[in-house]
């Protein structure tokens, strides 16, 4: 067991680029205290057949009545297979599209997740955390934690970050907890050189500078940095709107002068907070693809045609076109305070990996404590509410059993 663990934390070092080996016996994980089920399994059982609950769920549907939240509660909570991962996800929908689907609880949530982990089936719970819609799954700060931990310790930061973009989504980066494995998914992502998609640019960009937003530090600022440039990026190539639709970012243009803020705070700042050069180098990076496209575009308009134009103009208003034009002075502005940074001694070899992976080390510990005395107390809250609600359904079906053999009373009195 344990070889297995040490192999496969290795693994997710190795494929990181540039992770320094010296870094490879620390502590860069949630704890093993942190993840460890025991709490949840201690919960008092509520041992179920799933077929009868399936066929009870079936009948209810038929009939166009509404399924109890904790018909639902059972059926997850009763998973013992990978199989009956599918069929849960099934009565997750379907209970999502039925007149009770804001009662889904919180607990059922979590054990949804829970249970996809032990059974092998994450790919699921992440489907129906990106399909929260559809599903009515949205997870609390420590679910999502366990998610999120999951594949950061598997080496999938491409999934990790998934994970982060709905994170970003419903804004919980609350837990300073959430914010770490955030970051570090992100950096160790970003580490890997992916060729991004614009809306995978998009993403990345969103949960960078909201979660950096949460962190007036070093880390925070760099994070903040890069996510402003990533949101510039597809600002001045696709319009402002399709930054800010669907995701909680201002709508205002300018996303690339906002970057260049963040390198004007940290300029005039007297304390030791820095960005990391190859943060810096991935701005210039940006701001060098956007220069050729903008000269490429230029060159295309003049023998493009009047159907070309006539297409930029549906996405793309008079005040896109006057963001565009500014692109000149940001690569300028963006030399001089670079330059500046360096001369201040304000610009980091370290790179925004080993930043992060730093920020972990030195902070994950103490963040987790807090985390797990919470979850306790959660824990201790979901079982009274749930208990409350048992006996409330044992008292609904002794009401209901009392009054059919009143009205049969009253049909056989009727006979005589």
């Amino acid at each position: 067991m344990a070889a297995s663990v040490l192999k496969r934390c290795v693994t997710a070092a190795v494929k990181v680029k540039g992770f320094s080996p010296s870094l490879l016996g620390r502590r860069w994980l949630l704890s093993a205290s942190y993840t460890d089920t025991k709490l949840w399994e201690a919960r008092e059982k509520d041992p179920q057949n799933l077929a009868v609950l399936a066929n009870i769920m079936d009948r209810t549907y038929d009939r166009n009545l509404p399924v109890s939240s904790l018909t639902v509660s059972r059926f997850v909570d009763n998973i013992s297979s990978r199989e009956e991962i599918d069929q849960a996800e099934y009565y997750l929908y379907k209970f999502r599209h039925s007149p009770n689907c804001w009662y889904l609880r919180d607990w059922t949530v979590h054990s949804w997740i829970r249970q996809c982990l032990k059974y092998d089936g994450r790919e699921k719970a992440l489907h129906t955390v990106k399909n929260k819609v559809q599903y009515g799954i949205f997870p609390d700060d420590f679910t999502f934690n366990l998610l999120i931990d999951s594949y950061i310790k598997d080496g999938d930061f491409k999934s990790a970050c998934s994970v982060v973009e709905e994170v970003m989504l419903q804004e919980a980066f609350d837990l300073p907890s959430t914010q770490i494995l955030s970051l570090y998914a992100l950096g160790s992502y970003l580490a890997t050189r992916p060729q991004l998609t614009v809306s995978e640019e998009r993403a990345l960009g969103a949960s960078l500078l909201i979660c950096g937003l949460m962190k007036d530090d070093t880390v925070g600022l760099n994070a903040q940095l890069l996510g402003n440039a990533l949101l510039g990026k597809v600002e001045m190539l696709n319009g402002i709107h399709a930054v800010f639709k669907g995701m909680p970012l201002l709508w205002t243009h300018g996303y690339l002068g906002r970057a260049l803020a963040v390198m004007e705070q940290v300029a005039a700042e007297p304390g030791d907070v820095k960005l990391s050069k190859d943060i810096l180098d991935y701005v210039s990076n940006i701001l060098q693809e956007l220069s050729s496209t903008a000269d490429t575009d230029s060159s295309g308009d003049e023998s493009g045609g009047e159907e070309e134009a006539d297409k930029k103009q549906e996405t793309v208003d008079e005040e896109d076109e006057a963001e565009r034009a500014k692109l000149p002075q940001y690569v300028s502005r963006f030399k001089e305070l670079s330059s500046q940074l360096e001369s201040l001694g304000k610009v980091d070899t370290a790179s925004f990996q080993t930043l992060v992976t730093s920020l972990a080390q030195q902070n994950l510990e103490a963040s987790e404590k807090l985390d797990i005395e919470q979850y306790e107390s959660r824990v201790q809250a979901w079982e009274s509410e749930k208990r409350q609600l048992i006996l409330r359904e044992k008292e609904m079906k002794e009401k209901a059993e009392e009054e059919k053999r009143e009205r049969l009373a009253a049909k056989a009195a009727a006979k005589r």
